[in-house]
């Protein structure tokens, strides 16, 4: 029988053979980009180069705030540093006292003390702090002029890198017993006052120089947020009739409302943490009833005092307390419809 002679068409000769010689790993990443999930491996590959640009930041991130977690087990002994040089051989060698130390702690009225003055200076600057670089950002997106922006955002931004010693030497210039407000009030038959040394004010000077020292930091949270917000949707909201507090309304205050929910859950969870250095400068003068907190609570009682085991118990009720509260507030807000810290 003889064969056809027959050409194939152009088409067909030029069409190849199907073959499978797709590899499995292919066909397996083609499924998967189809279903719109990737394998761990394949995200790997693929982002090899920004996993090694991160390397570094990782190993460090382990050594100086990981690694340093299971010194937590000091909480639990009577520490001892001076047996030995080797901060490793003295916590193995001193002696555990189980919850001996937490104890301590929980029938330590001073430590209750330092509990109630961080959580109404946490109240206070969460409710008179928190909200003004908000409004300052949104009165600086505002200006028109350009050059008026940037120097009203660089006059704010400025005492961000003034240390906590001139921020507080300048308040003690203005409202100590000799500065200028005293002076003042002085000059006018009326008795002076010293506002740095006064308990009742304390939590209100502590917010009063918190604002004026970090508040230009966080707008610079804010305005970022507000340049992300598209043009058209102001535009959209004036052809509708909208006005200046309208679109504020409407279409700004949405914008900002997941960095809102994202920094106040962090602020959540940072609520134990209320500023060590500058409460530390500032403590002698108010008293440790009014100027104690938690974190000056651990340094004066673990290196002032040198009871490091009862400072560590200290330092760990507060860190635990402080996941607790990141994992309530980041629920609320997902109850509310924000993703916080992390998805669900």
């Amino acid at each position: 029988m003889s064969h056809s002679t027959v050409p194939r068409s152009s088409a067909e000769a030029s069409t190849p053979v199907k073959t499978p010689v797709a590899s499995a790993d292919a066909t397996g990443a083609q499924k998967e980009r189809g279903s719109g999930k990737l394998s761990l491996r394949h995200r790997f590959r693929r982002d090899r180069v920004l996993i090694l640009m991160t390397l570094p930041a990782i190993v460090l991130v382990l050594v100086f705030n990981y690694l340093p977690i299971l010194g937590n087990v000091v909480a639990f002994q009577d520490y001892d540093p001076y047996i030995s040089d080797n901060g490793i051989v003295s916590i193995l060698n001193s002696p555990f006292v189980g919850l001996e130390n937490f104890q301590r702690i929980f029938e330590d009225s001073a430590f209750w003390n330092a509990v109630e003055n961080t959580l109404v200076l946490f109240f206070v600057q969460l409710v008179l702090f928190f909200p003004i670089p908000i409004l300052l950002a949104l009165l600086i997106n505002s200006v028109v002029r350009p050059r008026v922006r940037a120097l009203a955002q660089a006059v704010l931004y400025l005492p961000h890198f003034f240390s906590w010693v001139l921020v507080i030497a300048v308040f003690q210039q203005m409202f100590g017993g000799a500065g200028m407000l005293s002076q003042l009030l002085r000059q006018n038959g009326y008795d002076g006052i010293n506002i740095m040394t006064n308990p009742d004010t304390f939590p209100f000077l502590l917010t009063a120089q918190s604002v004026w020292k970090d508040a230009g930091w966080g707008i610079i949270v804010f305005l970022a947020a507000l340049a992300s917000v598209p043009q058209d949707h102001y535009e959209a909201a004036a052809m509708d009739g909208a006005g200046r507090w309208r679109r504020m309304w409407h279409v700004t205050l949405p914008a900002l409302r997941p960095v809102i929910a994202l920094l106040l859950v962090l602020r959540v969870g940072d609520a134990l943490t209320v500023g060590f250095e500058q409460i530390l400068l500032q403590r002698d003068g108010v008293g440790p009833d009014a100027g104690e907190v938690l974190d000056t609570f651990v340094w004066w009682n673990g290196v002032r005092n040198q009871d490091f085991g009862y400072a560590a118990a200290a330092g760990l009720i507060k860190g635990v307390v402080s996941i607790g509260l990141v994992l309530a507030a980041n629920k609320v807000a997902h109850l509310m419809g924000e993703q916080g810290v992390y998805k669900k």
